[in-house]
């Protein structure tokens, strides 16, 4: 009997995060893959490696911002691979730099690959898997989702607005008694060659702001996520306490990376002015799983879902709360023993 092959699609997967998950659903699942990115080269040095570590790949050069070959990609997958039973919207762009220096087509593109790109990802997934009533729609989220940065306008714009997008899709989906699932995984900063070909109007060179984690770890999560795929499930302490941090106390929040943020996201080395970016077209050669900031990758040690996190952070403010209580009931009774004497 030959071998059941999962069919899963992967945006993005010429590099980065998105090159980490395809690996890693060859690796844990031996599965077949459509792999969906810009550049045909590059894609197929990522269908070479799958196919080394024992998977099935189709590469599908394409732009996620052209929703006709996603809907496209998705039937070419069907017929040469199978029914698809993952999705994973991973595909995005980046502009670093103020509002002020953006320019609406910057703005504009962002938009299209990061925010547009995954909601034409769902729609084709979706118009292959209603059907059946069955299947896992993963969208690579981000921290940024919920805590907005100084120097991403652009791009924490287009995540905020995928969170918009997924959580009334899900509802829609609960409402039709769908048995198509849904998990966002909101990841922290990563150690991906985005910092190196992102297009730039900051004087000097581009870096992860706070604790840098490893892709190959991120893109396991992300398998485990299609494993188990609740709501949302955070990744790394940093996107907790972003997270958290920003319900909790929104304005000291804001404070916070409007101090920190600017330095934190810049190296001491300048920028190259002239460079080249991928924001319209693919940058060769440059297409790999890690960035430049390899000696300062953490291990991911902290994995939760949203629910497990907001009820931890609960149950510890109530701690707070109920230890507050004490300590005053204990002062006004010592006090009342102070009158009595």
């Amino acid at each position: 009997m030959a071998q059941h092959r999962p069919v899963v699609v992967v945006t993005g997967a010429s590099a980065g995060v998105g090159r980490a998950t395809a690996l890693a659903f060859a690796r844990d699942w031996g599965a077949s893959l459509g792999l969906i990115a810009r550049s045909a080269e590059a894609l197929e040095e990522v269908k070479a490696e799958v196919e080394r570590l024992g998977g099935r790949a189709l590469a599908i050069p394409a732009d996620v911002a052209d929703a006709d070959a996603m809907f496209a990609a998705a039937d070419a997958v069907e017929r040469t691979l199978g029914p698809i039973e993952v999705w994973v919207n991973n595909a995005m762009v980046t502009v670093f730099g103020r509002v002020r220096d953006l320019s609406p087509e910057e703005l504009r593109r962002v938009t299209e690959v990061t925010y547009l790109g995954s909601a034409h990802g769902a729609m084709a997934a979706l118009h292959h898997m209603q059907n059946r009533d069955r299947g896992v729609i993963v969208q690579v989220g981000s921290a940024l989702a919920y805590r907005s940065i100084p120097l991403q306008a652009a791009y924490c714009g287009a995540k905020s607005a995928i969170r918009g997008f997924i959580d009334s899709l899900r509802t829609e989906l609960i409402h039709d008694g769908s048995n198509v699932q849904l998990t966002m995984v909101q990841l922290p900063a990563v150690n991906t060659p985005q910092f190196d070909w992102a297009r730039s109007h900051m004087p000097r060179r581009a870096k992860p702001v706070g604790t840098i984690y490893d892709p190959d770890d991120i893109g396991r999560a992300i398998v485990q996520a299609a494993e188990n795929p609740k709501r949302e499930h955070w990744l790394g302490f940093s996107t907790v306490e972003a997270i958290l941090g920003t319900h909790a106390l929104p304005a000291f929040a804001d404070h916070q990376v409007a101090t920190m943020a600017f330095e934190g996201q810049e190296t001491d080395e300048p920028e190259r002015p002239g460079r080249p970016d991928n924001l319209f077209d693919p940058v060769r050669r440059l297409h790999r799983t890690h960035g430049r900031f390899r000696d300062q990758e953490q291990p991911l040690a902290l994995t939760t879902t949203g629910m497990a996190a907001r009820g931890i952070a609960l149950l510890a403010g109530l701690a707070v709360v109920g230890g507050i209580g004490y300590a005053a009931r204990a002062m006004l009774a010592r006090d009342r023993e102070e009158v009595t004497e």
